[in-house]
């Protein structure tokens, strides 16, 4: 039980330690998601245009 106790507080303390690095991958792969459904959507209009 003492050692998942110290596992426990270890992994917090790195965690609270790296937040900021974990912001920025979430951050990176947001903004690759985002990219990659707008660029789905631009292409999907150049392809098939609406009212021609």
């Amino acid at each position: 039980m003492q050692a998942i106790q110290e596992s426990y507080r270890t992994v917090s303390l790195l965690i609270s330690i790296n937040w900021d690095r974990l912001l920025y991958v979430m951050a990176i792969a947001a903004s690759l998601f985002l990219g990659a459904y707008l660029g789905r959507l631009m292409i999907e209009a150049m392809t098939h245009p609406v009212g021609y």
